[in-house]
């Protein structure tokens, strides 16, 4: 079922690039929306999939926008970011 979540430190084209090509293999397709703020992502997903998906967009910076972090998790999340949003920039 096709499902939409609201996640942070999402830029720009460099993070949505990051985004579909390193959660492809485990998730499908997935729709990076630029155009609102907080950004989101759609993707057709099962529920049983949920928590798996947030650990994998945490991991590359860009957690679920209810994720309950800590300065130093935040802090984390964006550095993260950054680097997945600089990768992604030059996959492009």
């Amino acid at each position: 079922m096709k499902k939409t979540f609201k996640v942070l430190n999402v830029k720009c084209d460099g993070c949505a690039s990051t985004l579909t090509s390193k959660l492809k293999d485990e998730f499908g397709e997935v729709e990076v929306d630029l155009t609102v703020e907080p950004r989101v992502i759609t993707i057709d997903i099962e529920d049983d999939q949920i928590d798996a998906l947030g650990s994998a967009l945490k991991k590359l910076g860009y957690p679920f926008i209810t994720e309950d972090m800590g300065f130093v998790d935040s802090t984390t999340a964006k550095a993260k970011s950054f680097v997945s949003c600089a990768v992604g920039k030059m996959n492009t």
